[in-house]
């Protein structure tokens, strides 16, 4: 007697780029590679996306965890990378329909297990690009080799389940026929109403993943250009309050440079007057003398008294063009900040299918672990800014300020109210954590409803 394998459940590991799906293995080869016994050297530095499907013996999915994996140099796979994808798997919630019903699904926005979300990624679900059916129909394509079952063999009825029906009953009556007729029409509508609101309700289960995914992505992008919004408008307020001390300072020298001339001019009125009593008493020894003497002070004080005028003017008309350039580039400098501010308006307005175009680039070198942000993965060029300030870089990618991100930090670690009671002490009533560093307001997400309350009624009153 001969053993023949049955078809069971297969699970199988799928990795994708940006044209598809490029690799698929099973399960076993999957926990190998983990292992450290294969390398991929087609991953080498880069932060891949993967898929955990699990295949029945008619080659249908029915579950799939949508996860990321780091990859070494040598593509050498984390060593540190701990997800139960069956667990998920198991627990996921409903997805849409792939031929077999609604599959089980487990991604970044449908994530049975919060702490394992921002290790999983959204599957895309637009019509022309769905990652769910490009999975679907690896499956069927069977690059794996899973045994199958034959769909056309049909089980045989053995002889003795065969019941031969009397023979007053060979022959149908007229009203018979219709009655079985009658009832036959009504299963088949009530069936094809009952596939109808199943279709409907898959349809609809699936435009709701969707939604979440896109309004999600909206959401980090619309984070992101506000940061960076607000960033440029400080630089440009840096900007300004360094050209307004600057005219300041300008100011104050020329307000010194008028204060000298006066000086300078009440100087030689005085030396004028000396020179006149000078003259009087000499005005003994002859006019002429006298006279001679007279024009030539004059001479020697309006060629001094020109001299001097002449500098100062100079100095002025220097003075009062720099002026003028500085007014004009400050005009410049508010007109653009007025633009800016305007731009981070509009931009804040838009909608959300405008937004999700613009996708940032990718370039995996190395990869630090932060709450808030995951695995991040740190191109080459950006190693320095990181290890200047990890604490500024992290919060940049997380679409938020450094301060903001500090605060998050502070709560994410101990999750209780900061609020101070009227004894000097601090509240530490247990609150629920907030997750993501953008979505976290001081003030409010940090405190209990009792001292949230009043927070808010405080900040109205004011």
């Amino acid at each position: 007697m001969s053993l023949q394998k049955k078809p069971q459940m297969v699970e199988a590991v799928m990795f994708f780029n940006e044209r598809g799906i490029c690799k698929e293995m099973l399960y076993p080869e999957f926990e190998a590679m983990l292992d450290g016994v294969v390398n991929l050297p087609e991953f080498g530095d880069q932060q891949v996306r993967a898929a955990f499907v699990l295949i029945n013996p008619r080659l249908l999915v029915k579950s799939v965890v949508c996860f990321y994996l780091d990859f070494g140099a040598k593509g050498e796979a984390d060593r540190g990378w701990n997800i139960p994808l069956r667990h998920l798997a198991e627990r996921g919630g409903s997805g849409p329909d792939l031929g077999v019903g609604p599959i089980r699904l487990a991604c970044r926005s449908q994530c049975p297990v919060s702490w394992h979300q921002m290790h999983l990624w959204d599957p895309q679900l637009a019509p022309g690009h769905n990652d769910l059916l490009l999975i679907r129909d690896a499956a069927k394509r069977n690059n794996l080799g899973v045994l199958a079952e034959d769909e056309t063999a049909q089980a045989a009825v053995q002889p003795a389940k065969l019941h031969m029906a009397s023979e007053h009953k060979w022959y149908m009556q007229p009203d018979d026929l219709d009655l079985i007729r009658s009832s036959e029409d009504a299963r088949k509508t009530e069936r094809a109403e009952q596939e109808q609101r199943l279709k409907a309700a898959q349809l609809l289960k699936q435009q709701r993943l969707r939604i979440t995914s896109l309004t999600q992505q909206h959401e980090e992008e619309l984070a992101r250009l506000r940061l960076q919004t607000a960033q440029r408008e400080q630089a440009l307020q840096e900007r300004l309050a360094t050209l307004e001390q600057a005219l300041a300072e300008q100011t104050r020298r020329n307000d010194d440079l008028k204060t000298r001339l006066t000086a300078q001019a009440e100087s030689f009125q005085q030396v004028r007057v000396e020179m006149d009593r000078q003259l009087h008493s000499l005005a003994h020894d002859g006019r002429s003398e006298i006279d001679g003497l007279r024009a030539q002070f004059e001479q020697e004080a309006q060629a001094r008294i020109n001299a001097a005028l002449l500098e100062s003017q100079e100095r002025l008309a220097r003075q009062d063009a720099q002026l003028a350039s500085q007014s004009l580039l400050e005009a410049q400098l508010r007109a653009e900040l007025a633009q800016l501010t305007a731009e981070r308006d509009r931009l804040g307005r838009e909608g959300g299918e405008q937004t999700l175009e613009r996708l940032a680039a990718q370039g995996v070198v190395f990869v630090a672990y932060h709450p808030g942000a995951g695995h991040l993965t740190i191109p080459l060029q950006d190693i320095v800014v990181y290890q200047r300030n990890p604490m500024a870089y992290v919060a940049a990618k997380c679409f938020v300020s450094e301060a903001q991100y500090s605060q998050w930090l502070v709560h994410y670690q101990q999750p209780s109210c900061l609020a101070q009671l009227p004894s000097g002490n601090r509240c530490n009533m247990p609150i629920d954590r907030v997750e993501s560093p953008s979505r976290f307001v001081s003030g409010e997400s940090d405190c209990c409803a009792r001292h949230r309350a009043s927070v808010r009624q405080r900040n109205l009153g004011s």
